[in-house]
C-alpha cells in the first residue's frame, strides 16, 4: 500500500504526521510500562539473573520471527490496519503476561511475552513504513520526530512506572490499565493515517511472502541494515549498560547511575527533535557522519574520563550521536514506496539483531575488562557507520535534495 495522490503538503499530510507520531509514543509507552516493572517481576517470580535473561530472549526471538515477515503483512492490509492488528497482538500477549504473573507461572508468561514482543516487532515494521510514506507526502524529512515521540513514550511509560511502584500497585494492574490506554489510543490515531492504495507489484517480482523477502538479496539494502545495526547497539548498549558503568566504574549510588542514563536518553531525544532541521539542511550522509563521530568522541570520553562530570558529559554527547542513525536507515530503506516494505523488513531485523547479541557480548566481555572498557567494543560497529555512511544517500531524483525530501524545502543559506 503507498500513499494516495495528491497528500503532497495537504492537511491530511499533516493529520497522519500527528498521528505516526502518536503511534511512535505510544509503541514506546507500551515498551516501557513492561521494562520498567521488571524488578517487581523478579522478586515476585523468584528469578536469578539467569532465569530473567533466558525469559527476556523468549520475547526477543518472539520480535525477531516477526519482523522479517512484516512486509508481506502490509502489503495484504496496508500500514493502519497491520498497526491495528499488531497492537492487538500484543496487548493480548501482555495480557497472558498479566495472567501469568497473577498465576506465578513462568511458562505462561514466556508464551505471552512471546507473543507480546512479536506484537511490538510487527508494530515497529509498520509504524516506520508509514512514517516513510508520510515523510513523502509532505516533501520533509521527519523521521526522526517520530523516533523522538518513541523516546518520549518509554521515558512517559517509564515515570509511570515508576510512580505504580512507588504506590505499590500490583504489575498485573498496571500492565492491563497500560494495555486499555494503548489499544484504545491506537484505534483512534491510525484513522488518520494516509489514504492508501495498492501497490502493483514489479514486473518480474511475486507477491506475499516471496517479495517481502527479496530484500536480503539486495547489497544496499544490507548495507543500510549494517548503518541501523551499529545505531541500535550504540543506543541498546547505553539502555542496558550505562547506569551499571557508572555505579561500579565510579563506585557511586544507584541514583546516579539512574541520571547518566537519564542525561543520555535526554541527549538522545533532543537531537531526534533536531534532526528534521539538520536533515533538510546538510542531507543524510553529512548528518550520518556528524552522529557518528559524536557517538565515537563522547564514548571514548565516556570510558576513558577519570571524573564523574566529565563522564557525565560524554555520556550526553554519545547520546547526541546515537539519535538518527536509526531513523535516518529507516527512510534510507523507504525511499522507493514499491519496495518500502521488504526492505523496512530487511532493516529493522538486521538492527534489532543488535539489541538481542549485542548486550550480552558485551556482558560477557565485562566480566573480564569492566563495564566501561567493554563499551569501547562499540567503536568498531562505529566506525564502519562512518565508511558506510554514503549508502543512505537517496536515488538521484530531479528536484530533491541529499535529505530524501524536495529541494525547494531546504532551508536556504
Amino acid at each position: 500500500m503507498t500513499p494516495a495522490p495528491g497528500t503532497a503538503g495537504t492537511e491530511v499530510g499533516r493529520r497522519a504526521a500527528r498521528a505516526v507520531f502518536a503511534v511512535f509514543v505510544l509503541n514506546g509507552f507500551l515498551f516501557a510500562t513492561w521494562v520498567s516493572r521488571l524488578p517487581a517481576v523478579r522478586d515476585a517470580l523468584g528469578l536469578d539473573p539467569a532465569q530473567l535473561g533466558l525469559l527476556l530472549l523468549v520475547g526477543s526471538v518472539g520480535s525477531l520471527l516477526a519482523l522479517p515477515l512484516t512486509g508481506a503483512v502490509v502489503q495484504r492490509l496496508g500500514t493502519a490496519r497491520t498497526v491495528l492488528a499488531a497492537a492487538g497482538v500484543a496487548v493480548a500477549g501482555f495480557a497472558v503476561v498479566a495472567l501469568g504473573l497473577q498465576a506465578g507461572s513462568v511458562p505462561l508468561l514466556g508464551a505471552g511475552l512471546f507473543v507480546a514482543q512479536a506484537g511490538i516487532g510487527a508494530w515497529d515494521v509498520a509504524m516506520n513504513l508509514e512514517g516513510g510514506a508520510v515523510e513523502h507526502a509532505v516533501g520533509r524529512a521527519i523521521m526522526p520526530r517520530f523516533h523522538a515521540g518513541f523516546s518520549v513514550g518509554t521515558v512517559a511509560g517509564a515515570g509511570v512506572g515508576a510512580l505504580a511502584a512507588l504506590a505499590g500497585v500490583p504489575v498485573p494492574v498496571h500492565l492491563v490499565g497500560g494495555l486499555v490506554v494503548a489499544l484504545a489510543t491506537v484505534a483512534v490515531s491510525v484513522r488518520a493515517f494516509l489514504p492508501a492504495v495498492p501497490v502493483p507489484s514489479a514486473p518480474g517480482r511475486r507477491g506475499g511472502l516471496a517479495a517481502a523477502l527479496s530484500g536480503w538479496r539486495e547489497g544496499r539494502t544490507v548495507l543500510i541494515g549494517l548503518l541501523v545495526l551499529a545505531a541500535a547497539l550504540t543506543e541498546g548498549a547505553a539502555n542496558d549498560w550505562l547506569a551499571l558503568a557508572v555505579v561500579d566504574g565510579f563506585h557511586t549510588r544507584d541514583a546516579m547511575g539512574a541520571l547518566a542514563f537519564g542525561v543520555f536518553v535526554a541527549a538522545m531525544t533532543l537531537m531526534r527533535f533536531a534532526g528534521e532541521l539538520l536533515l533538510e539542511r546538510f542531507g543524510r550522509v553529512a548528518v550520518l557522519r556528524l552522529c557518528t563521530g559524536l557517538a565515537l568522541v563522547g564514548l571514548v570520553v565516556f570510558v576513558a574520563s577519570p571524573w564523574l562530570p566529565l563522564a557525565l558529559a560524554g555520556a550526553a554527547v554519545w547520546g547526541l550521536g546515537a539519535a538518527l542513525g536509526f531513523p535516518v536507515g529507516m527512510s534510507a530503506a523507504s525511499d522507493d514506496p514499491l519496495r518500502a516494505a521488504a526492505r523496512v523488513s530487511v532493516v529493522s531485523s538486521i538492527g534489532y539483531t543488535a539489541f538481542l547479541v549485542g548486550p550480552p557480548l558485551l556482558g560477557l566481555l565485562a566480566d573480564v575488562v569492566g563495564y566501561r572498557p567493554a563499551l569501547l567494543a562499540i567503536a568498531v560497529p562505529l566506525v564502519l557507520s562512518l565508511l558506510l555512511a554514503p549508502v543512505a544517500r537517496p536515488p538521484a531524483r530531479p528536484g530533491h535534495d541529499d535529505a530524501g525530501a524536495p529541494a525547494s524545502t531546504r532551508p536556504s543559506a
